[in-house]
């Protein structure tokens, strides 16, 4: 088929897309939607956590704050820890670098919930396996990290915004320490939500129905939910 022939048969015809308020070469919120209301992203990391919720309790570790541990945790958590890289939360139990924290004992938490945290170390691997060690024998991961995303300027500023993954390289980072069989790893997301996301859009400004079509080749949101063998 010439080019021509392809190009006549594209739906809609070439150039007449209509772009509306998206025909911008800056988004509708340079703060991921935060400024609209609920940022998409975090439509699929509510889902994944309220979808986990049985997993959140007993003794449960979380980055920066303990909000999610108290929602979808709740009367499960029988002690809530928070780590930050530099004490700068007034929720911090436990100031360490999870990349290398050998202050925090083997085999301590249930649960880790490690929310848009992992990609930002540079050392992604080591603190997948510093998380392993400290999960109890049976405890798991509940783990998200971005596929399609800006940078977050607030994280890059202080301490980096390195990476972006697919489910095939979080599977292939969590093998590194967890057995393959129990992790279990997901996309979230579809062309729509992606582009509506990058704009800043929030979720109130797409359906139900919209976001909830999942399409593999566009990677909103990947999530990990990875368990450490028990000890027998």
């Amino acid at each position: 088929m010439s080019d021509y022939r392809r190009r006549s048969n594209l739906t809609p015809p070439l150039g007449s897309v209509s772009f509306g308020d998206l025909r911008r070469i800056t988004p509708v919120s340079s703060v991921f939607g935060l400024d609209r209301g609920t940022p998409i992203d975090r439509y699929y990391i509510e889902r994944f956590l309220s979808d986990n919720a049985v997993l959140i309790h007993g003794r449960v570790l979380e980055i920066a704050d303990r909000t999610y541990t108290e929602r979808f945790g709740g009367k499960q958590v029988s002690q809530s820890d928070v780590l930050h890289a530099t004490g700068d939360s007034a929720d911090a139990t436990i100031v360490a670098d999870l990349t290398n924290a050998p202050g925090i004992p083997t085999d301590t938490f249930d649960c880790v919930i490690l929310t848009q945290t992992l990609h930002y170390a540079y050392r992604m691997e080591a603190m997948v396996s510093e998380i392993h060690r400290v999960l109890k024998p049976g405890g798991c991961v509940l783990c998200t990290v971005p596929g399609i995303s800006q940078i977050s300027r607030y994280d890059m500023d202080r301490w980096g915004d390195r990476w972006r993954l697919t489910t095939l390289s979080a599977r292939e980072l969590f093998e590194t320490s967890f057995t393959a069989e129990l992790i279990e790893v997901a996309a979230h997301g579809n062309v729509l939500a992606a582009t509506a996301f990058l704009h800043g859009l929030a979720t109130a400004e797409l359906t139900r129905t919209e976001l909830d079509v999942r399409d593999d080749d566009y990677q909103l949101v990947v999530t990990v939910r990875a368990t450490k063998a028990s000890a027998s």
